[in-house]
């Protein structure tokens, strides 16, 4: 192998394809260093039922749009990991697999890149981080007061119900994958306590269609993150649950309440075998709905706005209300045998050594380019718009960095020619 670059491309998921297919298309000389294998996190740290919940035509990797005969419908876990393997089939990436990157510098005198990795030290004129954000399983430190004979585990080892001990499951937040695996449990007859967050929930159908549908055609998926309402602020905040399980519908929490599930609100503390709760439920839910509501006034506003003939539909009622909330139980007497935590993941861009981060971690950005010459990220939620961290959107970020890379680019194939602009260059 070579040891120095053109571009060094670190994360081989849709984000670090995508890019790699942009730079091939232009004859810039690249490579991609994965930690695992391609499709490893789809297939590997999601559970048996998983699937999208936007419709498979929403999959528009840059020169492999979905090529599957149900655009409507909704792929599943093994279906989306075969999807992303036959997208590098396509065209052959330059990827690495199995090759862990330990650090990345910057040597500002050379204005070059290191690269530490698994298979050695290498140098590069650029670097894309294509490694999203889901990094760390976030797990709180209140896990360690209950009982070591209970099972605790994150949402990403989550597999089935039959993997789980017997007994009753606590499940902690409702984000899409807490909301999502509490129904498995649900289903599958195992008795479930969910406590509630503050996540929204979106409805799945309204007036005819998939609310996706709808907003793609109210423009909402190009709105920019400069244009958002909450500005960069949008990208910390929880997506909405709903499903595309059983060909897509919506998750009424209420409805699960009513079929026996235990609700509560958000997890307080744990002191020996009691489980305190905040007093939130009500208001969680009802904020949940709230959003929904809105969504759907959104929608009936552009209906209005443009003539369209759609089938009205009746105004939400609540199913089920928390008369009264429990905010205190008994786990051990209560039979719950395992916890799974639903409350997302930490980022950890530490072997990133190069000054460009927030007081948070976060890397500082302009559509992925950063302050430091030829560093870039790819692949994150809001990088850019909406579906940046998505399949919808990918494509969009990835062409807009493959173009800014190629004015930058010293090195291209051998056999191919890269036109270079000059003045670019030192733009």
């Amino acid at each position: 192998m070579k040891k120095h670059y053109s571009v060094i491309v670190v994360g081989g998921g849709q984000a670090g394809l995508s890019i790699s297919y942009c730079l091939k298309q232009k004859g810039v000389d690249h490579i991609i260093f994965e930690k695992n294998q391609i499709g490893y996190s789809w297939q590997e740290k999601r559970w048996d039922t998983f699937c999208l919940v936007t419709p498979n035509w929403q999959c528009t990797l840059p020169g492999y749009h979905y090529p599957g005969d149900d655009p409507n419908g909704f792929m599943q876990r093994d279906a989306i990991a075969e999807y992303i393997k036959d997208y590098a089939k396509s065209f052959e990436p330059p990827i690495k697999e199995k090759v862990e990157v330990f650090s990345v510098t910057k040597d500002n005198s050379q204005s070059l890149f290191s690269i530490t990795s698994s298979l050695g030290s290498f140098t590069a004129d650029q670097v894309v981080v294509a490694t999203g954000n889901y990094h760390q399983a976030k797990i709180p430190r209140i896990a360690e007061r209950f009982a070591s004979e209970l099972t605790q585990i994150h949402s990403s080892d989550y597999k089935n119900p039959q993997s789980l001990p017997e007994g009753e499951v606590l499940v902690v937040g409702t984000g899409q994958s807490g909301c999502q695996i509490a129904e498995d449990l649900h289903l599958a007859g195992r008795k479930v306590h969910l406590c509630v967050g503050g996540a929204p929930r979106s409805p799945r159908e309204y007036r005819g269609r998939d609310v996706v549908d709808w907003l793609d055609q109210l423009g909402y998926y190009n709105l920019t993150v400069d244009n958002h309402p909450d500005k960069e602020n949008v990208r910390t905040k929880t997506n909405h649950y709903v499903t595309g399980r059983g060909g897509g519908r919506e998750i009424d929490l209420r409805t699960f309440a009513l079929e026996g599930m235990q609700l509560y609100g958000s997890l307080a503390d744990v002191q020996g075998d009691n489980l305190a709760f905040k007093p939130n439920l009500k208001h969680n839910l009802d904020r949940a709905d709230e959003v929904a509501e809105s969504i759907k006034r959104t929608i009936n506003e552009y209906i209005d706005r443009n003539n369209i003939d759609a089938p009205i539909e009746p105004t939400y009622q609540p199913v089920w209300q928390p008369e009264t909330e429990v905010l205190e139980l008994d786990y051990k007497a209560n039979n719950i045998t395992t916890v799974v935590w639903c409350i997302g993941y930490n980022t950890n861009f530490s072997w990133v050594d190069i000054p460009v981060f927030d007081g948070k971690g976060y890397p500082r950005h302009e559509r992925g380019v950063t302050s430091s010459r030829g560093l870039y990220f790819l692949g994150l939620p809001w990088l850019y718009t909406w579906g940046s961290g998505r399949f919808s959107g990918i494509a969009r970020d990835a062409q807009y960095l493959s173009d800014y890379i190629a004015k930058r680019t010293k090195y291209a194939y051998p056999g191919t020619l890269l036109a270079v602009n000059e003045a670019a260059i030192g733009s």
